[in-house]
């Protein structure tokens, strides 16, 4: 299994915004679906698995939004991103102060992670949500549980804490010409079972 830990390194190549995208939006929360919506618009159809992408995307920026910049709408958040067939990469930056409890955050998730693995389940029940002093009675860290696993080429922060680097690897797909299925006979009522 992969390490699912997330490391602050703003020199990583993941922060390499050269020839991606640029779009920075108010910190509205009410718009945050219509932000991701127009980030996600330019990803080729066959990357965006049943809307896993912009789900993840729309996940990113909500933390920018509410725990960046605390719904400020006067701050920013900044997204660079670049898709083709084989890989969606996407950075996010806000103006806030970083998130502080990342060491803690990592440590939550290695404890997690243990419990789910050895199936303990009695011990898992205290793992189920990550809860920091700012947190309120929707919050939980689950994003980021998910984030570490669906951006399977990595998911950094840098040194501040207030931008993170994400990328998503696509598996490599045959190429056919898309036909219709000439020998499919549809079900009906009538058939036997």
């Amino acid at each position: 299994m992969k390490s699912l830990e997330i490391q602050t390194n703003g020199a990583s190549p993941l922060f390499d915004r050269s020839n991606m995208h640029y779009r920075e939006f108010p910190s509205d929360y009410k718009y945050i679906r219509r932000y991701t919506t127009h980030i996600v618009r330019s990803a080729p159809p066959k990357i965006k698995e049943f809307n896993l992408l912009e789900q993840q995307i729309s996940e990113i920026i909500k933390n920018a939004i509410k725990h960046g910049n605390k719904n400020d709408p006067a701050k920013k958040v900044k997204v660079w991103y670049l898709f083709n067939l084989h890989i969606a990469r996407v950075v996010v930056e806000d103006e806030g102060d970083g998130f502080k409890d990342l060491e803690k955050w990592n440590e939550f998730n290695r404890k997690r992670l243990e419990y789910i693995n050895n199936q303990d389940l009695d011990n898992l029940l205290n793992y189920i949500s990550f809860r920091t002093a700012f947190s309120d009675d929707v919050d939980g860290g689950n994003a980021l549980f998910a984030a570490v696993e669906y951006w399977n080429g990595g998911f950094v922060f840098n040194e501040k804490r207030n931008a993170v680097a994400m990328k998503k690897v696509f598996p490599k797909r045959a190429v056919f010409p898309e036909q219709p299925l000439l020998d499919f006979v549809p079900w009906t009522l009538n058939d036997p079972v």
